[in-house]
């Protein structure tokens, strides 16, 4: 399956990606009109795992009432300039919070649905945790 994508130069250090109709600016200027490149990525894998996640738990019947993801990144101080290790940690708040499910779910995203995840896992140390905070 080929797809094509289109990133144009708008001015200075700024460009514009269209994906499937929507417009992501990057910007490594002074102008800040967008993220980074690199961060992109991070938000891409966060994006990937949570809605894997989600879906999962949602089939599963499993409730929270928060889901948030941090990333933490180490990069290498030679050029070109690579994320060398991503800790992943998946923070669940909620009552009765069903920890065995909700590992289960994180898994299966992270180890067999996880487009993102598998990408990365081939060209960086990729790791992950899980936080449970109870009410």
């Amino acid at each position: 399956m080929k797809t094509t994508y289109l990133t144009s130069w708008i001015e200075d250090m700024t460009f514009v990606s269209e994906i499937n109709g929507h417009k992501v600016l990057m910007d490594s200027g002074n102008k800040d009109m967008g993220p980074k490149p690199k961060p992109l990525l991070v938000s891409a894998l966060t994006g990937c795992t949570g809605m894997d996640v989600v879906s999962m738990l949602k089939k599963m019947k499993v409730e929270f009432d928060k889901f948030d993801m941090k990333v933490e990144t180490e990069m290498s101080t030679e050029h070109p300039k690579v994320y060398t290790k991503m800790l992943l940690i998946y923070e669940f708040s909620g009552e009765n919070l069903n920890e065995n499910k909700i590992h289960r779910a994180v898994q299966l995203s992270q180890e067999k649905y996880c487009g993102v995840s598998a990408i990365l896992s081939k060209a960086l140390e990729l790791s992950y945790e899980i936080k449970f905070y109870h009410k």
